[in-house]
């Protein structure tokens, strides 16, 4: 399975919310320390403040927060949420000109693979996936610390 740049981003500014859990952080910041795209980010912050994940401030002072605790966040609901491609081949899609398809079985099993990993992501929540926080802390203040220098 591969997900998307912006799943991935989106996963990558709830983690780094979640590591600032009583800060308002700006898209700049978070565009800093990870070293991405800020216009990019500044979609996927819209998107997760839609799906009610992150909370948005405008204006002076304003920026971007979690809405719900790390441990009420499940990471199989937000690549549910976020993720808009699951066609792995072509058989997968809409589009289907595979000559094969009406009897290859691969269809099935690429669908059951995306089940079952999904239903691994169902069993995590953000809380999960902070792993170590201060070493991630280290790391990104790190990173920003360079792409700044």
């Amino acid at each position: 399975m591969r997900l998307t740049q912006h799943t991935d981003y989106a996963l990558r500014t709830l983690l780094f919310l979640a590591l600032h859990p009583d800060e308002v952080v700006t898209i700049e910041a978070i565009a800093r320390h990870h070293g991405v795209s800020r216009n990019h980010l500044m979609k996927v912050v819209q998107q997760l403040a839609h799906l009610g994940y992150v909370e948005t401030t405008r204006g002076r002072g304003g920026g971007v927060r979690l809405a719900q605790p790390p441990a009420a966040i499940s990471i199989g609901a937000v690549v549910r949420a976020v993720e808009s491609d699951w066609a792995v081949v072509e058989c997968m899609t809409p589009e289907d000109t595979c000559v094969i398809t009406p009897a290859c079985g691969l269809r099935t099993l690429l669908e059951d693979a995306r089940e079952a990993f999904l239903a691994v992501l169902d069993a995590r929540t953000l809380a999960d996936a902070l792993g170590s926080p201060n070493a991630l802390v280290r790391l990104l203040r790190r990173h920003a610390a360079r792409a700044s220098a």
